[in-house]
């Protein structure tokens, strides 16, 4: 399953959520500002842009904003929100791609890294955030804890939310460290729609060697963009890795 496959124009127009879920005020709001505050004064560059759920309100803060972005039809949907002179987007690949310029800030969010299904990609990744930086510059990834204390031993499925019309279904390959999830969402009716996403899951350890690899240090670590502590029984953390100074 390639990502340009999954990233379709059908899920390009189905992706927003104004005010709810991912694009909820409470959720998107701490991110932006913690982004912009990052960004320092300098210009940054998101990884997997998107529709531009960060982009956009990042933008009208005052902080210039490019993008790289594998999917056209989800550049063609931020298009309906920001022009290119606005917003630039170069599309193409984030572990290879190359945005113009230079930027104090290189920011991936909500857990696309594991976009990329190998160890190699994701360190080129990594290796393309320290091209595109500044001296000085930070690199900010938000991105999952792989759950996998609570998969049930010897299972390989695990259902990670249940709502009204909606399940979420987790199947795990432990020894290629990928995960792919499976979201169901239906009606009264007898039917139901599928959407699959892979995924290559990362414990943040190895986060920490893929940023070494790519010359950063780690600057700091939370389990949420309003600076909760991470701790042992957190879901998730924001990351942020910096390059030395000149």
């Amino acid at each position: 399953m390639r990502q340009e496959e999954i990233w379709d124009a059908e899920t390009a127009r189905r992706y927003d959520t104004p005010g709810a879920g991912m694009f909820a005020p409470e959720v998107l709001k701490p991110a932006v500002d913690r982004l912009a505050a990052l960004a320092g004064g300098g210009r940054a560059l998101e990884f997997a842009i998107g529709t531009g759920r960060v982009a956009v309100p990042l933008a009208e803060r005052g902080v210039p904003v490019t993008g790289i972005e594998l999917s056209q039809p989800m550049i063609d949907q931020l298009r309906t929100k920001a022009g290119e002179a606005a917003i630039p987007v170069v599309a193409g690949d984030m572990a290879s791609a190359v945005a113009p310029g230079a930027y104090s800030l290189v920011y991936l969010v909500y857990n696309t890294i594991g976009n990329l299904l190998t160890q190699a990609e994701q360190v080129a990744c990594f290796r393309n955030a320290a091209r595109h930086l500044s001296p000085g510059g930070r690199f900010v990834i938000e991105l999952w804890v792989p759950e996998l204390r609570r998969l049930p031993p010897g299972q390989q499925a695990m259902v990670y939310h249940s709502e009204p019309g909606y399940i979420g279904l987790d199947t795990y390959d432990v020894v290629r460290q990928l995960v792919v999830s499976h979201h169901f969402t239906f009606g009264d009716g007898r039917q139901a729609e599928l959407f699959r996403t892979p995924q290559r899951y990362v414990w943040p350890a190895e986060l920490d060697l893929m940023a070494q690899l790519a010359g950063f240090e780690l600057e700091s670590r939370h389990a949420d963009w309003s600076g909760a502590e991470f701790t042992a029984d957190s879901r998730s953390h924001v990351s942020v890795y910096r390059l030395p100074p000149a």
